[in-house]
């Protein structure tokens, strides 16, 4: 710890106790909660270099954080690490409106490079949920995802290039400044999505898009969930790209109605809200509204001010509650056109495990996440309860694999959810995976226990 502490100032390591709690963990479900030897705060690509270096030295487990809003324990402390805050890194490097790139640290927060980018015009096109104190560097190590992913995608389709130290502390750079670029392995794709089990991150190019001057919002409400979804396959047919979709089932529009005081159920048991958006947004929408009507859907074309709140209640509408032992959530995509049977399946398992659910989905991609929960009883119940909660979860991730999807479309695999990996991936596999770890991790230090 003194070799470590030598080459940074006072105020960026710390053993405190509190800090140490407050930093071991992220908002993922907790399966073995540990306490780090100290958190440190890296304010350069040197300090990340000298923290790597000493680390690999002394054989001590590295675990990246960013925000800490991960909800897969890839941020969880593990025993006898340190946690390596990247929080402080937050500048944005350069933006450059005529290549429509982007550099920035990995500490910058996503809706702060939106804001900076609309100046000019453009904007950063994938926005996760926590998108207002998520950061760059963490939605790079879960290739995040976000309501724009329907038309833009996800977070490895906006990344041209990443800085990042290994753990030796040397300094990488892969990927390029332009929107092509075929020379030798793609790097910077495997590397977003890694989770930080490969490289630290301290440096990402992003790719900038143009922020539309024309959106219109849609808002479809049905009389049950799996008629929504079908909804989304009529737009599909129809050839009508939005830049959001997203559907939100009769628990989710309960609880935006609790938390917002709104009057949404009174509206539909269902809500499918689409957004166009750039010079063909309403002759877009216009076909949408015609499609989803038809469908049996009551729609509406929102004012402007009720749209952006539709959008907002979403964003927020999944993570309003820290998952525990009563409230179990998931991340899992399906084919889209299996979208309709996956609902089916989950309203038809939480009603036969006798739990609740909540659904919300960036349905424009198939991507799905269930809730299923139940209210605390009493002591002689809860047990029940909990088994139920869990059985329901893991017969959805069954489900959802079977159905041709996976385990986790944005949200990355970390701690927790790596008991369903094997159910995904064969061992031949997950060994090729160990292997190319190895290769750029050959200690094993860098955020060990997590992803593969």
């Amino acid at each position: 710890m003194e070799e470590l502490a030598a080459g940074l100032a006072a105020a960026q390591l710390t053993a405190d106790g509190g800090t140490l709690s407050t930093y071991s963990i992220d908002q993922g479900p907790v399966t073995d909660w540990q306490l780090p030897l100290a958190v440190v705060w890296a304010e350069s690509v040197e300090d990340v270099q000298h923290i790597a270096r000493t680390c690999t030295k002394y054989s001590v487990p590295i675990v990246p954080r960013g925000a800490g809003t991960g909800i897969s324990g890839g941020a969880h402390a593990i025993k006898g690490c340190i946690v390596l805050s990247l929080e402080r890194m937050n500048r944005i490097l350069a933006l450059n409106p005529e290549d429509e790139t982007a550099v920035v640290e990995p500490g910058v927060i996503n809706a702060d490079l939106n804001d900076a980018a609309a100046e000019y015009g453009l904007m950063y096109a994938p926005d996760p949920a926590s998108y207002r104190i998520s950061t760059i560097g963490g939605n790079v190590a879960t290739n995040a995802g976000g309501l724009r992913c329907a038309k833009y995608g996800v977070t490895r389709d906006s990344v041209l290039a990443l800085d990042v130290v290994l753990a030796d502390g040397s300094l990488l750079h892969t990927g390029h400044q332009t929107f092509k670029g075929v020379a030798g392995y793609d790097l910077t794709a495997l590397l977003v999505g890694s989770e930080g089990t490969l490289a630290i991150v301290v440096g990402v190019t992003v790719r900038l898009r143009y922020l539309p001057r024309e959106v219109q919002t849609i808002a479809a409400f049905y009389p049950d969930f799996r008629r929504a979804a079908a909804g989304v396959l009529a737009v599909g047919k129809a050839r009508v790209q939005p830049a959001i979709m997203e559907l939100l089932d009769y628990g989710s529009l309960e609880q935006l109605d609790e938390l917002n005081g709104t009057d949404l159920l009174a509206r539909g048991k269902s809500l499918l809200l689409v957004q166009t958006d750039g010079f063909a947004a309403v002759a877009e929408a216009d076909v949408i509204r015609e499609v989803l009507a038809a469908g049996g859907a009551v729609v509406t074309t929102e004012a402007s001010e009720e749209a952006e709140r539709l959008v907002d209640m979403r964003r927020s509408s999944r993570g309003t509650e820290v998952d525990d032992e009563f409230r179990v959530g998931e991340d899992i995509a399906v084919p889209r056109s299996r979208l309709v049977d996956f609902v089916a399946a989950l309203e038809d398992l939480a009603a036969r495990h006798e739990v609740r659910l909540k659904v919300v989905a960036h349905a424009g991609d198939g991507n799905l996440h269930p809730t299923f929960w139940a209210d605390r009883v009493d002591e002689l119940t809860d047990a029940g309860t909990i088994h139920r909660l869990n059985a329901a979860l893991d017969e959805s991730i069954e489900v959802g694999l079977r159905l041709g999807g996976t385990i986790t479309g944005e949200h990355g695999v970390g701690q927790y959810k790596l008991r369903w990996l094997g159910l995904e991936l064969p061992e031949p596999v997950r060994a090729l995976q160990r292997q190319i770890k190895g290769i750029f991790d050959p200690a094993g230090i860098m955020n060990p226990g997590k992803a593969i």
